[in-house]
């Protein structure tokens, strides 16, 4: 049987939300099966749990941010998706996330030391089934017409793998991959995705800082792009990194379903809002998809058994 799975131990975490500036804590632990992925915030005066769906969405400017059913006025946590994503390239399914302040910590902006981290607690093989959502037909969600379209898909595919495309006019990004596929199923999230970096424009800094946002960013946790080129000193970490770190969001957005997808994600300058878009779109559509289990795991699509080593 192809189970779920969740954490062996307790891991912590210390760092600095990428918009809020503000130092924040975090504490990884176990879950039992079908559970799903909590955050919990501790520093309120009584703890909020955020049980993470679709519907939990509430902001999505800069951001994926969650609150309890999608209320905008509730408790949040912000920038959840590069977490979201080391737990979908990892496989886990279950997993309660303590943390003491409004925004998950951009470490060194991208989802690798989530990896490390979640792996160095070890992964525990739980004795319940991984339920995949099958997408039976394809659904798709569009914005905007000309040099303003975006839009997202999700096809029918045995396994899970990801196509996008970015396209921003820059000569700093157009020197780079502009197109990346990757399958899941290949077992090289942690070489091939985790490590890809979000990226940012020193033409947006001033007025993403007056409304707030911005205010942990640096070129330790971002790839800054100046009118011309990439200002960090050590470069790119990927020939096509920026391309690579919306698939690395991508990923994230998705595992904010609750379950694994077996899905053809095909995207055309996506973001957070669109991915979100259509898992709704998605869901609402019963004829669409359906819930799966393999009791025998060589039925299962190629890779997907061995996301991560469990140890």
């Amino acid at each position: 049987m192809l189970c779920q799975r969740t954490l062996k131990s307790v891991v912590h975490a210390v760092g600095v939300g990428v918009h809020s500036g503000q130092k924040v804590a975090l504490t990884l632990r176990p879950a039992p099966p079908d559970a799903g992925i909590t955050f919990r915030r501790t520093d309120l005066a009584e703890p909020v749990d955020i049980a993470i769906d679709t519907q939990a969405v509430c902001d999505t400017r800069m951001a994926s941010t969650v609150s309890p059913g999608g209320d905008p006025a509730a408790p949040k946590v912000q920038t959840i998706e590069h977490l979201m994503s080391a737990c979908a390239g990892l496989g886990l399914d279950n997993l309660v996330i303590d943390i003491d302040g409004e925004e998950v910590p951009i470490l060194d902006g991208s989802a690798a030391t989530f990896v490390y981290l979640l792996q160095s607690a070890g992964i525990e093989v739980q004795a319940a089934p991984k339920r995949f959502l099958r997408v039976r037909r394809a659904v798709e969600v569009r914005e905007g017409e000309g040099a303003t379209l975006k839009w997202a898909r999700l096809e029918p595919h045995h396994g899970y793998k990801l196509s996008f495309e970015i396209d921003f006019s820059h000569p700093a990004l157009d020197a780079t991959g502009q197109r990346v596929s990757f399958d899941m199923g290949s077992g090289r999230y942690k070489t091939d995705i985790a490590r890809a970096r979000t990226f940012g424009f020193t033409k947006d800094v001033e007025t993403l800082r007056s409304r707030g946002l911005g205010l942990g960013g640096s070129l330790d946790n971002v790839i800054v792009v100046d009118d011309y080129r990439v200002l960090n000193a050590d470069g790119l970490r990927y020939d096509d990194e920026f391309a690579k770190h919306k698939i690395l969001d991508a990923i994230g957005d998705l595992h904010i379903l609750g379950r694994p997808l077996l899905a053809h994600y095909v995207a055309y300058r996506s973001g957070h809002a669109l991915n979100n878009r259509l898992l709704r779109a998605l869901l609402a559509d019963v004829t669409a998809w359906e819930i799966v289990t393999f009791d025998d795991e060589a039925r299962a699509p190629a890779g997907l058994a061995a996301l991560a080593p469990a140890w």
